[in-house]
């Protein structure tokens, strides 16, 4: 069995320890949004734009637009990860554990995950910086409003290998130049026309309850979830499922080393991991 990496996505490490393809793989480790359209056929309409350098002017207007809010206001990044990186370099920052890995662990301003990560329970109360990378897919809306927020658009759009995220209420930010690559400033206009959020998030909560019951016939108790992920103890279980190419994300990371969060999958995914779970509990078969 591999081990867990910090942050899920261990899709590809299993396909190659099993010997299979990384599309055999069921990745429930990684939360993406399980009814986003293929990004790949848009972003291959934009191969061109690896001829010059990029600008994300153009990407930020169309994000501002979808957003609803000033382009002034916001900074397209390379990821969530260096929206989180560059506000926690201005502005330092802690947590109340547990809570996702890559926020600061010192003092100053309080980071909080909205929905949480990893219960995916709409967060209530106060902080400071408000990361809402699963926001969209819980609410159905772009953002709660908060003064200064990081969010993800690779959870969003599904396409964690074209890093696009962003910070909303930036503070000057020392990014650096041609950060965000140039693929993903040319597609982003084009990948957001797409977008649905009302409809993506009723389709998700009613996959979500479907995962929710697929869970609770094999014999385990997920916890209430807002999220495109659910959270559930279950010791071994990631262990059990990947000999059957499926896999969970660890929650080691947040301290809870007997818990895995399973992510929302479509439809046929929902069918594999029933099998699977079938599979590793007879008992369970309806």
């Amino acid at each position: 069995m591999i081990p867990a990496g910090p942050h899920g996505g261990d899709g590809a490490r299993l396909a190659a320890a099993l010997g299979v393809d990384p599309a055999a793989v069921l990745d429930l480790s990684a939360s993406l949004n399980p009814v986003a359209p293929d990004a790949g056929e848009v972003v291959g309409k934009h191969l061109d734009a690896l001829r010059r350098y990029p600008d994300p002017t153009v990407a930020t207007a169309a994000l501002a637009r979808a957003m609803g809010v000033d382009p002034d206001r916001l900074l397209v990044t390379n990821g969530g990860s260096e929206a989180i990186a560059l506000v926690a370099d201005a502005l330092g920052g802690r947590v109340e554990e547990p809570d996702f890995g890559l926020y600061p662990r010192g003092s100053g301003p309080l980071w909080r995950s909205n929905p949480h990560n990893p219960t995916g329970r709409l967060a209530s109360g106060s902080a400071d910086i408000w990361d809402e990378a699963f926001y969209p897919l819980a609410t159905g809306r772009w953002t709660s409003g908060e003064p200064l927020v990081v969010g993800s658009l690779t959870k969003l759009l599904a396409c964690p290998g074209l890093r696009v995220g962003y910070v909303l209420g930036a503070p000057r930010l020392r990014q650096p130049a041609w950060s965000v690559n140039g693929l993903a400033c040319s597609a982003l206009p084009d990948l957001l026309e797409a977008v649905d959020l009302p409809a993506w998030a009723a389709a998700i909560a009613a996959l979500r309850a479907g995962l929710v019951d697929v869970l609770r016939d094999a014999g385990f108790s997920p916890e209430p979830s807002d999220a495109n992920f659910v959270l559930v103890r279950a010791p071994g279980l990631r262990a059990r499922l990947a000999p059957h190419g499926v896999l969970v994300r660890d929650c080691a990371s947040f301290g809870l080393p007997d818990h895995v969060r399973v992510a929302v999958p479509d439809a046929a995914g929902l069918a594999r991991l029933e099998e699977a779970l079938t599979l590793e509990n007879p008992c369970a078969a309806r």
